[in-house]
């Protein structure tokens, strides 16, 4: 399970709940533009642009969860399950592992256009981390300032959808997601003056009566749809606390979802990207802490890790 959200009206920012059932040893990492980033089968990169977000790092490779690159492009992958049909090779293009495809994308693309570019000549191929660590089935979200893309991986073969509503949950695939959103075109935030206000899509009326607030892939799209196409116009430190709140409202606490063999699923951290700073806070530590990219050196070689610790801090007033 796992929520992204792009918000642009007024400033810009993305970011993610990863929503997990295990303990997650995850850091921000940093890689800098000089890191040498090793393809299994599309080669070297040793210059591309540095790129920040959360990863957990495997025999010192960083294998990001979610990133943005100094160019302000952002990604995340999402867990996409029963809905995923990987390539076993590809000729004339570009073989990429699932774990490699954050930063094939961000190491070399500026904008959504590019991403486009990259990804057409790219095919997704069923090559595993190791043999302790098979592919999971993901899909991904791509957003700059003026717009967002997913790419999916299904029996149709890979494909590029343009994300008008800016949300990614988990399956069903992305179309059903658009499709289901339709039915709740009634719901309003106030109190309905006129018929015509109540019947406006999102406009002004009930308080969101009848926003669904289960934790399913569908409700969870619908609530954070709603939430972010009624968010007014903001910027700067409002508008990375108002991504906060709107992705806390699809949060898992600890007790909500179980999984089929009885662990339980917790929201294990929310991100925000903005600017040039990597924003988060984690289940057991509600404050937001912040890893600015541009305070590093970023044309260096070496990798820059921060752990995301997760120990509660109280404030005791008396």
């Amino acid at each position: 399970m796992c929520t992204s959200v792009s918000m642009n009206n007024g400033g810009f920012c993305f970011g993610r709940n990863m929503d997990i059932e295990f303990t997650l040893e995850s850091s921000v990492v940093l890689t800098p533009r000089c890191y040498p980033l090793e393809f299994r089968a599309a080669g070297t990169l040793t210059e591309h642009y540095a790129y920040i977000g959360a990863a957990a790092l495997s025999d010192g490779t960083p294998l990001y969860f979610d990133a943005m690159n100094e160019k302000g492009l952002c990604a995340a992958a999402l867990s996409f399950p029963e809905c995923v049909y990987l390539r076993t090779h590809a000729e004339s293009k570009s073989e990429i592992a699932p774990f490699e495809l954050i930063s094939w994308v961000l190491s070399q693309c500026a904008d959504i256009p590019q991403v486009m570019s990259l990804l057409s000549e790219t095919v997704l191929t069923d090559i595993p981390f190791s043999e302790a660590m098979p592919n999971t089935p993901l899909h991904w979200h791509f957003a700059d300032r003026s717009s967002a893309l997913v790419l999916e991986c299904t029996a149709e073969g890979m494909k590029l959808h343009h994300d008008p509503v800016g949300v990614l949950t988990n399956s069903p695939p992305f179309e059903h997601h658009l499709m289901n959103l339709r039915q709740y075109g009634h719901l309003t935030t106030g109190y309905p003056t006129s018929e015509e206000q109540y019947l406006s899509p999102f406009g002004r009326g009930f308080g969101a009566v009848g926003l669904p607030g289960d934790m399913s892939p569908m409700s969870r799209y619908v609530r954070a749809a709603f939430l972010k196409l009624n968010t007014p116009p903001l910027s700067g430190e409002k508008l990375i606390t108002q991504h906060f709140h709107v992705l806390e409202c699809v949060s898992m606490p600890r007790g909500s979802v179980y999984t089929e063999d009885g662990r339980e699923e917790i929201t294990a951290y929310t991100s925000c990207m903005c600017g040039s700073s990597y924003y988060f806070r984690t289940y057991n530590d509600s404050r937001i802490r912040a890893v600015d990219m541009a305070k590093e050196a970023l044309s260096s070689a070496a990798l820059v890790c921060y752990p995301m610790e997760d120990e509660g801090h109280f404030v005791h007033l008396n």
